[in-house]
């Protein structure tokens, strides 16, 4: 049975990273659910339309392998604010799923509703003051337990192959990550 993984996207998100992982995850065999905070087509942060499979509305009560969440603002602060998905990260990680987050969503959404309470972590470098001193990471992407988290833009991809790693295997993330030519 393939794994799946949900992606979130809102308003604001940033393009390069939900690309990234969308992308990495079903080149991988992933099963990759896009859902949308709010309408089905969202206008990334720099312009770039995205739309949805689904709103997060028809998600809710699902289960997921993964939920991995783009960054970029202010779509991260959308995410944050929605809900739903905030009861699912919350499920998730009680369940010790795999839940990742890059860029700003680390600080804005993990962060803000304590599901980065004792874990290491990562996120965009000028956001990393707002991380709990003792855990925060200055590696690009950082791996504890159920939680995934990376920087930014440049290490989507790096990203999105951990998770690829952590969902189906690390023979299928060379594999991937060979024919991207990230290797």
């Amino acid at each position: 049975m393939a794994k799946t993984a949900l992606v979130p996207i809102a308003d604001g998100i940033e393009e390069i990273e939900a690309a990234c992982i969308i992308d990495t995850l079903r080149r991988a065999g992933v099963e990759v659910t896009v859902a949308s905070v709010g309408a089905l087509q969202v206008t990334a942060s720099r312009g770039m339309k995205i739309v949805a499979d689904a709103s997060i509305a028809d998600c809710t009560g699902r289960v997921y392998d993964c939920i991995a969440l783009p960054g970029g603002m202010p779509g991260a602060e959308h995410l944050r604010d929605c809900g739903p998905l905030i009861a699912m990260l919350k499920e998730q990680k009680d369940a010790g799923r795999l839940y990742a987050t890059i860029c700003a969503s680390p600080a804005v959404v993990l962060h803000h509703h304590g599901l980065l309470e004792g874990v290491q972590a990562t996120c965009y470098p000028a956001m990393q003051n707002q991380l709990d001193p003792k855990y925060v990471s200055r590696a690009r992407v950082v791996v504890d337990g159920p939680c995934v988290t990376s920087q930014g833009p440049a290490t989507a991809v790096e990203f999105a192959l951990k998770l690829v790693e952590l969902l189906v295997g690390p023979a299928k993330a060379k594999d991937v990550a060979g024919a991207m030519l990230a290797i």
